[in-house]
């Protein structure tokens, strides 16, 4: 119980100092055709305080600022507008991001042509550069957004954290298949009804309400005892689809920040989907992996890492809680 506490604790201080990781976006380029050869440009940058990152936007050579830009700095990102003629457009011209490969950040960046168009990519420390391609191609659309949930989902730590304690709390094979499938379900619903429009609630409660279903997950695991069935225990299942739909409006508020190409619209929601599906797959195969091979270095090492990993969970969680409430009045 003492070492699988110990072994715990570093991960509990990493996750209580990356709290702030699920909200921290990455950078976001936005460039709108107006008209011929005129785009207005959105470059949303983080920022802590009054200092912003040293990210800057290089558009090609052809493109000249009609407008000198505007910045403000707004609720922990710095915010720039400016306008653009690029004669002959932008189709068939690199856009490069000048700071990118010194930081450990990403950048999402969305191109809307006049013709309802839109194309989405995502630079890297390690590949900087778009080229625009005018209209993207399915399968452009399909990797994009795949790519683009698998980060969000294995980005999200409250979400993992989630899985984690509903995974600690399940002592069944069939039972845990049947609550990540329950939890799958519930926030595919609300991610796409959210997305589409068709129902929508608060951000900065929603994301509140979910590090307090990992806090009520973590509570389950502390007084769980033998030969008790709690709900939680007998149905696991219905409180995975309960606290899923609310995870659901986390996953489409980061969608939304990314937006959606106007007429890919099915094509993106699914893959991004897809992608978040696949992330969850990837971390739970991992995490069985993990459970395998500490069976062999302790004696039944799930039941000895429990009420640490509770206590982990909930400090993180009720962390996360109070951090978001407060920022209700931010």
């Amino acid at each position: 119980m003492i070492r699988c506490a110990l072994l715990l604790l570093p991960l509990c201080l990493m996750l209580t100092g990356a709290a702030g990781a699920h909200e921290m976006r990455p950078a976001y380029l936005e460039i709108s055709e107006r008209a011929a050869d005129q785009y207005s440009v959105l470059w949303k940058v983080p920022a802590a305080g009054d200092k912003r990152l040293g990210l800057y936007v290089r558009m090609p050579d052809a493109c000249k600022t009609s407008a000198a830009p505007v910045g403000t700095i707004v609720d922990g990102a710095y915010y720039e507008r400016w306008t653009l003629t690029c004669a002959g457009g932008l189709a068939g011209h690199e856009i490069s991001i000048d700071g990118l490969r010194t930081t450990l950040t990403d950048v999402l960046v969305r191109v809307g042509f006049s013709d309802g168009t839109t194309q989405v990519s995502r630079l890297t420390p390690q590949s900087p550069v778009v080229l625009v391609t005018g209209r993207p191609s399915m399968m452009d659309v399909a990797r994009t957004y795949f790519l683009l949930g698998v980060e969000h989902i294995l980005t999200g730590l409250d979400h993992l954290l989630f899985v984690l304690a509903l995974m600690l709390l399940i002592r069944e094979p069939w039972t845990l298949v049947k609550t990540i499938t329950a939890f799958t379900v519930a926030h595919s619903i609300t991610l796409a009804g959210a997305t589409l429009g068709l129902m929508s609630l608060p951000q900065k409660p929603v994301e509140a309400v979910i590090a307090l279903s990992i806090a009520f997950v973590a509570r389950e695991l502390l007084i769980m005892k033998p030969g008790e069935r709690r709900l939680s225990q007998a149905y696991p299942w219905l409180v995975a689809f309960s606290f899923g739909l609310l995870h659901g409006f986390g996953f489409a508020g980061a969608l939304k920040e990314i937006g959606l190409p106007q007429i890919d619209v099915p094509l993106a929601l699914l893959t991004f989907n897809l992608g978040v599906e696949a992330g969850q797959l990837l971390f739970v195969a991992s995490l069985l992996f993990a459970f395998k091979a500490l069976a062999v270095l302790f004696k039944n090492p799930l039941e000895q890492a429990r009420p640490a990993a509770a206590y982990a969970i909930g400090v993180v969680a009720t962390f996360w809680l109070v951090t978001r409430v407060a920022d209700f009045w931010s």
